[in-house]
């Protein structure tokens, strides 16, 4: 039974680990860019096919 409290303990440890680093994801504005993901397969990236083209 105390290894059960044990682990509990350990697992409540570890998911507010991962609440903080969210957080602090968040506040430091890792997720604003909603645009570019999106239509980045749109956009025609020119140093990449000038590269191509030369060779």
């Amino acid at each position: 039974m105390e290894v059960l409290f044990l682990l509990i303990a350990a697992s409540l440890t570890v998911a507010a680990g991962f609440l903080v680093a969210f957080i602090w994801a968040v506040r430091n504005g890792q997720f604003e860019d909603r645009y570019t993901p999106s239509v980045r397969i749109l956009i025609d990236d020119k140093e990449q096919t000038n590269q191509t083209v030369e060779k």
